[in-house]
């Protein structure tokens, strides 16, 4: 494909994996709240970064392919608080263990 400025992005899935590592050596590395993005398409997406250490996330790419994707993906991280008996988001970012 031809595209007006030669080269073009990468975005959605297909970053995710980077995303979510860049996200937790950040965590790791700094104490200030770091906003996950990058191929969040789901509920589960959306709780990897806050388990890699996100204070919260941003959803783009994930709201072209459902203009619903984003209030989908806050009810399903409320029902995955909800059956793990989690109250709060702080309760567990960065939880993941490597």
């Amino acid at each position: 494909p031809k595209l007006a400025n030669i080269t073009g992005g990468l975005s959605g899935p297909a970053v995710r994996p980077v995303a979510v590592r860049m996200v937790w050596e950040c965590y790791k590395s700094v104490d200030i709240p770091i906003i996950g993005m990058g191929g969040i398409i789901s509920a589960d997406d959306a709780v990897e970064f806050i388990l890699a250490g996100a204070s919260a996330v941003a959803v783009g790419t994930g709201n072209f392919i459902n203009p619903e994707a984003t209030v989908n993906i806050i009810k399903g991280i409320k029902s995955f608080m909800l059956s793990e008996g989690i109250e709060s988001i702080k309760d567990f970012r960065g939880s993941v263990k490597c």
